[in-house]
């Protein structure tokens, strides 16, 4: 017996609305104009029954071939593994950039003295469940780009400074956790998504548009 769809967790169906709008996007069935508008609308919708709606008329379901695809492409870069115990961001009347593929390590500390740090986790690969980041900010601005589904809890103290935290609150519990911890005097931590969640999608189907030209 199927069920009600309205009585089928929100976010449950609006995942696999997104899956089918992608999928028939990357196959042709769809514009990028309707993709992107359907798209919005999946993301804003507040109903299972609405949501439903968007994929009424399209007739590529998932297979596996997308399921194994998505899973590479949009998982967490995630794999347990070992790694080193403590790494340094060190910035005094300087300025640092870290960012790329870079293995993250189970503790960082950041210094930052009259200085700036941009430390972009984004495409960074994690091996430990919960990373501690510890930092000490004087009359400097540091920037923390984080991935759309990864948790973020924020210890910071701060005196004529501010720790802003834009992420996401809604990510998956078995993600990693990253626990910012530390002290900013007239200082400023942002902490922010480099890449929303719709371009994380829109990337994605657009690279399996690809596959299927």
């Amino acid at each position: 017996m199927t069920v009600n769809i309205n009585d089928r967790p929100l976010e449950i169906v609006r995942e696999e609305v997104i899956d089918q709008l992608i999928m028939n996007y990357s196959h042709g069935q769809l514009s990028y104009e309707a993709f992107e508008r359907r798209l919005d609308q999946a993301m804003e919708g507040k109903s299972p029954e609405n949501l439903k709606e968007l994929t009424e008329d399209l007739s590529l379901s998932v297979d596996k071939k997308y399921v194994d695809t998505k899973k590479q492409e949009m998982g967490i870069n995630f794999t347990a593994g070992e790694t080193e115990e403590l790494d340094y961001v060190v910035n005094i009347f300087s300025s640092s950039d870290r960012s790329g593929a870079w293995k993250v390590a189970k503790e960082i500390r950041s210094i930052s003295i009259f200085s700036g740090s941009n430390i972009d986790f984004t495409d960074a690969q994690f091996t430990q469940p919960v990373v501690r980041m510890k930092m000490f900010s004087v009359f400097s601005g540091d920037n923390i780009y984080v991935p759309e589904n990864i948790n973020i809890v924020t210890k910071a103290f701060c005196i004529f400074g501010s720790i802003d935290n834009k992420a996401p609150s809604n990510a998956d519990r078995n993600a990693p956790t990253i626990i910012i911890e530390g002290f900013a005097l007239f200082s400023g931590i942002d902490i922010k998504v480099k890449r929303t969640i719709k371009e994380h999608f829109v990337n994605f189907a657009d690279n399996m548009k690809k596959m299927f030209s």
